[in-house]
């Protein structure tokens, strides 16, 4: 998935595989768990779905990339993968609503996409957020979404992450 719809643009500076690229790195340069970086790596999976990477910027709808990657994830990998990146667009909607200045500073796409998801959430919405396993991890997993857009970064290949992702598969 990664080779065929890597090199789409998205709404962002980069590409889809450089920006899961750059959000990996991010998370092992983070010292996060191998189930948090992998998470980073696959966060956005649900794009390659159903043309999902182009829902928000060029028909207006939310996509749901989140849910359709976390389903199609939960088949091959364990939910300290799957959850956070079930969760990371639940992540931004918290993190605008309880971190000053983060909704000034998201991308032009990422600020298109939360009104298509829900907008930022009410104090009681932030509240649940919290209380539902792996928002922590979720949390974690966004602000890494967020660092991974650069332009000409050099960051390891795709192929650096394979026996990381490998010990990551549920056996089955």
């Amino acid at each position: 998935m990664f080779l065929e719809f890597g090199a789409v643009h998205y709404g962002e500076d980069v590409t889809q595989l450089e920006h899961v690229l750059q959000a990996a790195y991010c998370a092992r340069e983070d010292d996060a768990p191998d189930s948090l970086i992998a998470a980073a790596l696959l966060h956005d999976i649900g794009q390659f779905m159903n043309d999902a990477g182009n829902a928000a910027e060029k028909r207006g709808i939310d996509a749901r990339h989140e849910i359709s990657g976390a389903e199609f994830l939960a088949r091959y990998f364990p939910a300290e993968v799957v959850e956070p990146v079930r969760l990371h667009v639940d992540a931004k909607r918290y993190l605008c609503a309880v971190e000053p200045g983060y909704l000034e500073d998201l991308s032009r796409a990422s600020t298109i996409s939360l009104a298509l998801q829900g907008g930022v959430y009410s104090p009681a919405e932030a509240a649940e957020f919290t209380a539902r396993p792996y928002s922590s991890e979720a949390v974690r997993l966004r602000r890494y979404d967020d660092m991974g857009k650069r332009q000409d970064w050099d960051v390891p290949p795709l192929e650096t992450y394979r026996s990381l992702l490998e010990a990551q598969l549920i056996s089955g």
